[in-house]
């Protein structure tokens, strides 16, 4: 029987209930799929701050990277925003996707029939929409250098070459042949250089994939049309501070963060985790919404362990819940013939799985 080690970072606020639910559906499929898993946990954030003094702890990188894949919950709170920036927690995930050399971040945007009314757009315009955001994850201006602030005048470097941008776009274009065949990449090249060398090496890389069309579109118009109309995307391949921004807007014609997952790939290892916060407004009062964590474990049998079968009975069990009217307290608004909380609902899915 196949066995897999998979490396768990709980994290902070609400990340330690949603990825014991995680755990817990992960465990349920594995029964049915004759396979097992085996789960290390590291530290990371405010909780290794507290535990070890340091953000990202060496034991972390060296766990991570020696597993198979990794869980991840999520990191960060008011606790820790005037701590040096860096010691803190977002800092301790920057250097954390660094060292794990993950460049590009997956974030389906599907729209479930069932929860059509959880969107503010209309049912017409999102109804079937199906969305992947490539996000370039390591590079940009987020990590570029120089970067200064010295208190009268500040400034970051946005860079990219052209092997990291191939990088992201060969991850864009291999995906959508398995979907609809369709990239848009993103970028602001009538005003950044950076941009227009991103823009000329994705059309020339485009060329090795001849069955994929390529679209363009400034990252201004991109978002307009995300919300105008966002079921004209399939692909969507961007830099790494505009797939920070058009990644939530697609999260919000979907109607709640808390059903959205997210993959960090690499030619390392893999993190898999929801890409809402740490939410340590609702954390350890039992309501929050562990669905967006338990489609990243999905996501991670899919992706990295290649469970196919597994990853599927994860998406039809939640998909299942949710047209017989189960919600947690964020969609309790929409349709809801039961409102559980953090732990039901890791119950329920299992039930549906089990069934």
């Amino acid at each position: 029987m196949k066995n897999y080690n998979i490396s768990i970072i709980k994290g902070d606020g609400i990340g330690p209930e949603i990825v014991d639910e995680a755990i817990k559906v992960l465990n349920a499929v594995a029964k049915k799929c004759d396979f097992t898993l085996s789960y290390k946990e590291y530290l990371m954030g405010g909780i290794a701050i507290d535990t070890t003094g340091v953000p990202l702890p060496e034991e972390t990188v060296e766990g991570v990277l020696n597993s198979d894949a990794c869980l991840f919950g999520a990191i960060g709170g008011a606790k820790w925003d005037n701590l040096p920036r860096d010691l803190r927690p977002e800092t301790g995930l920057l250097n954390f996707r660094e060292k794990m050399g993950v460049y590009a971040n997956l974030r389906p945007a599907i729209v479930y029939d069932e929860l059509l009314n959880a969107s503010t757009l209309k049912p017409e315009v999102i109804k079937g929409c199906d969305i992947m955001v490539v996000r370039e994850l390591i590079g940009g201006i987020y990590f570029g250098k120089p970067r200064e602030n010295d208190g009268f005048k500040a400034f970051n470097t946005m860079v990219y070459t052209k092997p990291e941008i191939i990088r992201i776009g060969k991850t864009a274009f291999e995906l959508a042949q398995k979907r609809d065949k369709r990239v848009c990449s993103v970028d602001k090249a009538n005003v950044l250089e950076v941009s227009q060398l991103w823009r000329d090496t994705m059309n020339e890389l485009s060329r090795e994939y001849p069955d994929v069309e390529l679209t363009h579109m400034y990252v201004d118009n991109a978002a307009m049309q995300l919300v105008r109309n966002p079921k004209q995307f399939d692909v969507i391949v961007t830099g790494n501070i505009f797939g920070d921004i058009l990644s939530d807007t697609a999260s919000m014609v979907v109607g709640s963060i808390g059903l959205l997952p997210s993959a960090s790939t690499g030619d390392k290892t893999a993190i898999y985790e929801p890409i809402h916060g740490s939410a340590p407004d609702i954390a350890g009062l039992g309501i929050a919404n562990p669905i967006a964590t338990i489609l990243s474990a999905a996501m991670m049998l899919k992706y990295t362990l290649n469970e196919q079968k597994a990853s599927d009975l994860i998406e039809k069990a939640i998909k299942d819940a949710l047209k017989d009217g189960y919600r947690t307290k964020d969609l309790a608004a929409f349709d809801a013939k039961e409102v559980l909380n953090c732990v039901a609902m890791g119950d329920k899915i299992v039930e549906y799985i089990n069934n």
